[in-house]
């Protein structure tokens, strides 16, 4: 039985993500926007790649939803980019209705899928998608931390001009400014970065990682990162239809664990065929619990006033 994979929204970090899925040879892909023509175009267009890329896997392109009936994942990336005269409220408002029909939609054609949710402010979103589909925890979760996770190995193999494979390292809390860098946890070949580095390289690193997608807005002028969450989208599709067990950060809803009940937060879970298979629990010093519930506190608060 071929695998099948709901993308909505056909924008950069959508169509990339549909390309990156077909190239890796995972499954079938349904892209849906409501953009007309437009997904239906650059799914022929994806379709039109794979005697060339070596893939065989039907791309469809809809301004529906029926056509994704029976996913096995669903991935939500569609929402609005903040605008001229736009408050962040506006933002989150706006984002919160589009994810709130998107998941009630996609939901109630695929009610076993696994949803992972893109769309920013992505802790909030995701909250929002869980309440609309009704779905449990395991089921329901956010891309975030693998990208900042991303970014921040990235950041140790420049400074160290090592190889990033080398690299691994952690990074929890909400997706945004409060998000929680841990150097302890972060390593090259198994050695903690803390022996590798001065504080102020770390330190430098950690806010570099903080301010990542402003980094590459600022220097795009137009537009926002879109390969980078894209790839680390596509490892967590992977790691769910391949039944990978591969622990990832990512933002789920904590049910007691690290002290916090109710609230979406980036943790270390194992991701697997069933979702969220188990959220792993590390020990934090006073100052990382300390970040760490300052972001909580900022995704709670968020989801208080537009959930």
């Amino acid at each position: 039985m071929r695998k099948k994979v709901t993308v909505v929204g056909a924008g950069n970090v959508g169509a990339t993500l549909v390309q990156r899925i077909a190239e890796a040879r995972l499954a079938d892909v349904v892209m849906v926007d409501v953009a007309e023509g437009v997904p239906q175009g650059k799914a022929l267009d994806l379709m039109e790649s794979g005697p060339i890329m070596g893939y065989d896997w039907k791309i469809t392109g809809s301004n529906g939803y029926d056509e994704t009936a029976g996913s096995d994942v669903i991935v939500i990336t569609a929402g609005l980019a903040r605008k001229p005269g736009m408050s962040r409220d506006d933002l989150l408002a706006a984002n919160a209705g589009i994810v709130k029909q998107v998941a009630a939609e996609t939901g109630r054609r695929s009610p076993n899928a696994v949803m992972i949710v893109v769309t920013n402010p992505m802790d909030v979103m995701a909250h929002v998608a869980m309440k609309a589909t009704g779905f449990p925890r395991e089921r329901v979760f956010g891309m975030g931390g693998v990208l900042d996770s991303a970014r921040f190995r990235t950041f140790i193999a420049m400074e160290l001009g090592v190889a990033v494979e080398n690299t691994h390292a952690f990074v929890l809390g909400g997706h945004g400014d409060t998000m929680v860098p841990l150097p302890r946890y972060s390593t090259v070949a198994g050695i903690p970065i803390t022996e590798l580095m001065t504080a102020d390289q770390i330190n430098r690193l950690v806010e570099r990682t903080r301010n990542g997608g402003a980094e590459i807005v600022a220097l795009l002028k137009t537009g926002s990162a879109y390969y980078a969450p894209a790839a680390a989208t596509l490892e967590m599709v992977e790691a769910v239809l391949q039944d990978r067990k591969k622990i990832l950060p990512c933002s789920v809803q904590l049910n007691g664990e690290f002290g916090v009940t109710g609230t979406f937060a980036g943790v270390p879970a194992k991701l697997g065929a069933k979702g969220v298979e188990q959220v792993v629990e590390i020990k934090l010093s006073t100052e990382e619990k300390m970040g760490f519930m300052k972001s909580v506190d900022a995704v709670r608060s968020a989801c208080e006033k537009f959930t």
